[in-house]
């Protein structure tokens, strides 16, 4: 039940202790995992003191247990162990200082630690982290790298100088971190972010020398493989040897062997590219002198045909056919202009022949009514009847009389 203080009535330091310990005495024995950053078993003292901290956070107690408890597992255990401890919690009231009560520790075997870090490498790989469609392919020349390592080690130097033998003026920003014990992940995991974020940052390289299996266990942390998930820059890992196989490898975009391969592998090579560029451009010269040369030829071939050799004789060839042409289209022109000549000749004589000016010619004439219709029949007319008389050369009015 919370308390009820107010400034005009506080409660002690003493009484706030000891209600503490009163809480905390509640929760009783707990069975808690962790790693001995810390070991103090002093000589002829009953107890031995310890600090266990969280290896996947930065969060330690004080543990101290009776040296009988220690006495039997020193020789399994030391500064950097994975341990599980069966304890008490207690609250010094003087103090005001929490602390684990150990009554028995228990070292965490290699088994027991391959064993979890299957079941994690399952889960993973179920949630598509290891998938290789979400890997992404790496520059061909980076601008500049970010590298994550231990400070002044041997892996740093072996990317380093092996980055800038194969590529002089390649730039690095390097963050140097813990890579083993309880501090490396939060370590690397901020150190991964804050390259990630830096947008001139084209790959990130994780990596550190070999070491035993617990050496490398921050490596197969889960908040670290799921940060480099995450990440939007390329990441190589490049941890320890071959053989050894950290989840980070699977998580990677590419796994390296060693330092030295993670140069290689994401830097390349002056001398090499200096002489691929040479060969490229012996490649091209002999392309294009293949094809002036065939080109060459085709056109030699050409030249050599009668035509090319004398073109003026094509010419004249056609100039003769033209010629010949042109006289076969004068002879039948004149042919067809003659016919019609002839034949508008016979048709006009046939016009003149039938014409009735030519009957009128003759001496006859017309007789027409005022109305203008001819008179064909003598029947048709009477005494009297005033008609026009047409003939060849003009026409005249004419009196109808009898007959004589």
């Amino acid at each position: 039940m919370a308390l009820t203080t107010t400034a005009e009535a506080p409660i002690p330091v003493a009484e706030v202790s000891r209600l503490i310990r009163g809480w905390i005495d509640r929760l009783g024995a707990v069975w808690v995992e962790g790693q001995i950053i810390q070991l103090s078993p002093r000589p002829g003292a009953g107890i031995v003191f310890l600090t266990l901290r969280d290896p996947s956070r930065e969060v330690s107690l004080s543990v101290t247990c009776y040296r009988q408890v220690y006495e039997q597992v020193k020789d399994v255990v030391a500064e950097g162990t994975r341990v599980v401890v069966h304890a008490k919690p207690e609250w010094y009231e003087k103090a005001g200082r929490l602390s684990l009560r150990a009554a028995e520790i228990r070292p965490v075997g290699v088994g027991e630690l391959l064993a979890r870090l299957e079941r994690l490498k399952k889960a993973l790989a179920a949630e598509g982290l290891f998938a290789a469609e979400r890997k992404r392919p790496l520059p061909f020349l980076p601008g500049r790298m970010g590298l994550i390592t231990g400070r002044a080690s041997d892996a740093e130097r072996d990317v380093l100088h092996t980055a800038r033998e194969r590529w002089p003026a390649v730039r690095f920003e390097v963050r140097n971190t813990a890579v083993q014990g309880a501090y490396a992940v939060p370590q690397i995991i901020e150190a991964l972010r804050e390259l990630d974020a830096r947008p001139d940052v084209d790959v990130i390289i994780v990596t550190r020398g070999g070491g035993g299996m617990e050496d490398l266990l921050p490596f197969s942390d889960e908040r670290l493989v799921r940060a480099v998930a995450a990440a939007r820059t390329p990441v190589v890992s490049a941890i320890g040897h071959e053989a050894d196989a950290p989840l980070l490898d699977l998580v990677a975009d590419v796994r390296s062997r060693t330092p030295t391969h993670a140069a290689k592998d994401t830097v390349p090579d002056v001398g090499e590219e200096h002489e691929r560029v040479l060969g490229l451009r012996e490649r091209a010269r002999r392309v294009m002198t293949g094809l002036l040369e065939r080109e060459e030829r085709g056109l030699s071939e050409v030249l050599s045909r009668p035509v090319m050799a004398d073109p003026h004789s094509l010419l004249e060839d056609r100039e003769e056919d033209v010629a010949g042409l042109l006289e076969r289209a004068r002879r039948t022109l004149d042919h067809r202009l003659a016919r019609g000549e002839d034949a508008l000749v016979h048709t006009h004589a046939r016009l003149v022949a039938l014409s009735p000016a030519a009957t009128l010619q003759r001496g006859y004439a017309v007789l027409q009514r005022p109305d203008g219709s001819v008179v064909r029949d003598a029947a048709e007319v009477s005494e009297g009847d005033a008609l026009r008389a047409r003939v060849a050369e003009g026409q005249f009015g004419v009196t109808v009389v009898p007959p004589a």
